[in-house]
């Protein structure tokens, strides 16, 4: 009898770890300003400047792998940088600071100043469409009164294309480099060999969180 091939195909995916569900005080530790980015939204392809904001929950912790201990949970969630009336991340702010932007905070708020800051997180699992589970952020408030944030435990990390810093671009992981990469900025720069200095808040723009 002639041996027969056998094409198998096989589940060799690591476990994966959902960030769990809940309210949770958290912290804002990672800003990272992709650049402008094309979305298909609604059929319609658009091309939106986008900001990725990462929180860690400090309560919450896992031993992800061994060399490194313990370390809290954390989640992302990706906005167009804008602060239109209707703006996503407008009114996710205004939510997190418990009070809304006038007319003149609404022209300039520098985003880096969301590092370090703590929030109360209300956390859901959700479905895809292709079925896989995943972690969202529901919604953000402020602290509540007596309630406290632990420290901050993960290095924060400030990041923008208009101002690369290319030692940090390398620690991402490949799909965060690969949706930077895809962005109109990032095209049009050409990458230096030596980091440049990483981007700092602007000294002159003092509006109160």
């Amino acid at each position: 009898m002639e041996n027969q091939i056998e094409i198998n195909a096989t589940n060799s995916g690591g476990e994966r770890t959902l960030t769990p569900a809940g309210n949770f005080s958290a912290r804002c530790y990672s800003m990272v300003h992709m650049g402008t980015i094309e979305e298909e939204i609604m059929g319609q392809k658009k091309h939106l400047n986008k900001v990725r904001i990462t929180w860690e929950l400090p309560t919450e912790k896992k031993v992800f792998k061994e060399e490194n201990g313990e370390q809290p949970f954390s989640i992302s969630k990706e906005f167009t940088l804008s602060l239109h009336e209707k703006a996503t991340l407008r009114k996710f702010l205004e939510s997190w600071r418990g009070k809304g932007f006038t007319e003149e905070e609404s022209k300039k708020f520098n985003i880096a100043k969301l590092i370090g800051i703590p929030c109360l997180l209300n956390i859901i699992h959700k479905v895809s469409k292709s079925g896989n589970i995943y972690a969202d952020i529901a919604s953000v408030s402020l602290m509540p009164k007596g309630m406290s944030c632990p420290e901050q435990i993960n290095e924060p990390v400030i990041f923008t294309i208009n101002q690369p810093d290319w030692g940090i671009f390398e620690k991402f992981p490949d799909f965060l480099k690969d949706k930077i990469k895809s962005s109109q900025e990032y095209n049009a720069i050409q990458a230096p060999s030596d980091n440049e200095a990483p981007f700092e808040p602007d000294p002159s723009d003092d509006l109160p969180f």
